[in-house]
């Protein structure tokens, strides 16, 4: 079998650069290790930027996402007994963010793909990816209990840091650069209505928590703990109380979060990764394949939505006009972008979380950065505004 792009992952940026090549006039393949239930069901991020928000629409991806998705138009941060909103219309340009999983994400674009766009193949195993240093890449994979191969003008690895799209870069010519954190997060799906309107993060000398929804009638809820933490070490009504010690506000002592089932818990690490170059040959990374970040800073979805952004319009440009100058430019063109995300994250994470044996002196100093933000509306909380929304996509591509 024979394709134009062949894309390796079927997750949220592997299946949002099928749909835009797809409108582009361009084919291509999807190969997916996993089986459709497990895609659907992966709990991971839920913030949407604006300009993922507009590529879904522009996708044809956008109806459920209008009709179910929450606006929210600023944070709360709590930290040292008191609460300042970060308004981000007023402080970005008009810009905003919206809540909706990328759970919700995924099934929409398989949706779209089964039923308007070519071959998703799940449980799809890919062994191997090979001469992609040459005009005829292969990808090597498994499928149906068949070894079968399918040969492209172009690789897209979507396959995450674990994937063989990475590993297919020679050692020589990849560098990866990491950053791994002393604490993780434990996070939990409730049936419970949200008591907040917009996303509260709190710094607490107990640690960091962060009170999300994914409904008006179900929270997402995180609390930082230890690494190699059990989930089973943390019965419901620990992490309950747990929440509303590290939430709490001194001006409103009787703020308490309301309780309901527990129907999702599991611990994240916390880490940031960017490998560079995200080109080699035909070989082009995107998403977690080519950077992880920690999700203190909502970035991970809306980086791997850059990239596969500027990607699609690259193909198409090398398809109308067999230029590679787009293709040849992929690379740094994001990773302008992600270096950028990759410092926000770092800083969301660093000021808001307590390390193990932390200093008081730092301690302060974390203190002192989040009052600037709440007392210096015109720089740092539009500096933090203007990131979490995200930052506009390169004109020039």
């Amino acid at each position: 079998m024979h394709t134009t792009v062949g894309i390796i992952g079927g997750g949220p940026s592997g299946l949002l650069l099928a749909r835009l090549l797809h409108n582009a006039g361009i084919d291509s393949v999807v190969l997916e290790r996993r089986d459709r239930p497990y895609v659907e069901q992966r709990q991971r991020a839920g913030i949407l930027e604006q300009a993922t928000v507009d590529a879904l629409r522009a996708a044809g991806a956008g109806t459920r996402l209008d009709a179910e998705g929450l606006v929210h138009d600023g944070m709360e941060l709590r930290f040292d007994g008191r609460a300042h909103r970060v308004d981000f219309p007023s402080l970005a340009a008009g810009r905003r963010v919206w809540v909706y999983a990328q759970t919700e994400v995924v099934k929409d674009l398989i949706a779209l793909r089964l039923a308007e766009g070519g071959p998703l193949l799940f449980d799809a195993e890919v062994r191997a990816v090979e001469g992609v240093d040459g005009d005829r890449p292969v990808i090597r994979y498994t499928h149906e209990g068949r070894e079968q191969t399918l040969t492209c003008d172009y690789v897209v690895g979507c396959d995450g840091f674990h994937g063989v799209s990475r590993t297919a870069v020679p050692d020589h010519e990849r560098t990866t650069y990491e950053r791994t954190y002393p604490y993780s997060w434990l996070g939990i799906l409730a049936e419970a209505p949200p008591v907040y309107e917009e996303l509260v993060y709190a710094h607490s000398e107990r640690g960091f928590a962060l009170a999300s929804m994914r409904s008006p009638s179900v929270s997402r809820l995180y609390l930082q703990v230890e690494n190699g933490t059990d989930p089973a070490d943390w019965p419901d009504d620990r992490i309950w109380d747990e929440l509303d010690a590290r939430l709490a506000l001194s001006a409103q002592p009787e703020w308490r979060l309301k309780r309901g089932p527990v129907t999702h818990k599991s611990v994240l690490p916390m880490r940031s990764s960017v490998t560079e170059p995200m080109r080699y040959g035909r070989l082009l990374l995107a998403g977690d394949a080519a950077h992880i970040v920690p999700p203190a800073g909502a970035k991970g979805l809306n980086l791997a939505a850059a990239d596969v952004i500027v990607l699609a319009r690259a193909l198409a440009h090398w398809s109308s006009t067999g230029s590679t100058a787009l293709l040849d430019t992929y690379s740094d063109t994001c990773l302008r972008r992600v270096w950028r995300a990759a410092h926000f994250s770092y800083f969301m994470t660093t000021t808001l979380h307590t390390e193990p044996g932390q200093s008081a002196f730092d301690t302060r100093l974390q203190l002192s950065q989040l009052h600037r933000i709440a007392d210096a509306p015109h720089t740092a909380a539009t500096e933090l505004a203007e990131n979490y929304v995200g930052l506009p996509l390169d004109p020039r591509h």
